[in-house]
């Protein structure tokens, strides 16, 4: 399968805001403008940040997204040690309190509700991500290197259903975490963030999988990025290995193999010079139930090993990648 790259900004809707044919493609960085997401076709319109940043001894995560009929957050810290967890998600019906960008880095994310304050903003380093909870908080900064390369997509699934997505993995991190009254570094060097940007109007029920790994090995920075099932048979795929920053598409679609009931078997995700393995060590299960809102959600963290062909050639070898691989159903 071939793809079409994106080398200039375009809009991804027409102006009656159907799905606009020039936008299909991927891109090397965020350069389509989602700024007609919203407004007509209420109810199928969803906008997302998502960041989650891996340390030495702790994972974080935060969402802020609006679904329409609804704003959905969360704020995660988990120990990597002890397993312990500070956890907070909330859905506020009808949506309000919440800010997202009409494109992204084009200004803040923020959001407001019970027990929970989330910012993201842009700084001359690059993001600024600062959330809170009670008993807990975290301020991280996910530099921006020169250079740096995003894997940015367009999905269709028809005119009036399509996801612009943006993966950006291997984020150099630094920061704080606090955790009762004590601090924890986010060091340098040694910690990473990965944001998943969403701009779209989605089908109401829809299944995914989606992997991604940030680390150091073999002397390079290496950045893993693979999705799977929500994008068969739409001639796009999200799937993309980078090394030092540098984009390597993989325009096949992946082959999954893993065993959810039994979550800490190896899984083996394979294609397009891709042999990767993912070892688990933590399952993040979510579960929503609401009337018309419904999610199950098995975020597995643990390892990434294996190897990459380039299209060049090269084998580039990789283990002890931090990161996750997930398995979602959603129906909203």
């Amino acid at each position: 399968m071939t793809e079409r790259e994106l080398t200039a900004p375009v809009s991804l809707t027409l102006p009656g805001g159907t799905l606009n044919p020039d936008a299909l493609g991927w891109a090397r960085q965020p350069i389509v403008d989602t700024t007609g997401i919203g407004g007509r076709f209420w109810g199928r319109n969803k906008r997302w940040e998502y960041w989650n940043v891996t340390t030495p001894t702790h994972i974080l995560a935060l969402t802020v997204s609006s679904i329409d009929y609804a704003a959905v957050h969360e704020v995660w810290i988990f120990d990597r040690a002890t397993e312990q967890q500070r956890h907070r998600s909330v859905t506020v019906l009808p949506a309000r309190d919440v800010e997202l960008p009409p494109s992204l880095e084009q200004g803040p994310s923020r959001a407001r509700a019970k027990d929970i304050e989330i910012e993201i903003t842009e700084v001359p380093q690059g993001t600024r991500i600062q959330a809170r909870m009670p008993g807990a908080a975290f301020d991280v900064v996910a530099a921006l290197p020169e250079g740096h390369e995003r894997l940015a997509v367009v999905v269709p699934w028809s005119r009036t259903r399509f996801q612009y997505t943006v993966k950006d993995v291997a984020r150099p991190a630094t920061g704080t975490i606090i955790v009762d009254g004590v601090a924890h570094a986010v060091p340098e060097g040694e910690s990473w963030a990965v944001l998943d940007h969403g701009r779209g109007r989605w089908p109401y029920d829809i299944r995914w999988n989606w992997g991604a790994g940030s680390g150091r090995s073999g002397g390079h920075v290496i950045g893993i990025q693979v999705g799977g099932r929500w994008t068969e048979g739409t001639g796009s795929t999200e799937n993309a290995f980078f090394v030092d920053g540098r984009l390597h598409k993989i325009s096949d679609e992946l082959v999954w193999e893993y065993d959810i009931a039994h979550w800490r078997r190896p899984w083996r995700i394979t294609g397009g010079g891709l042999k990767a393995t993912f070892t688990p060590v933590y399952d993040k299960q979510t579960r929503t139930q609401l009337i018309v809102l419904a999610s199950r959600t098995d975020q597995c963290f643990g390892t990434w090993s294996g190897t990459f062909t380039t299209p060049d050639g090269e084998l580039i070898a990789f283990e002890g990648i931090n990161g996750w691989a997930e398995e979602v159903h959603n129906r909203w």
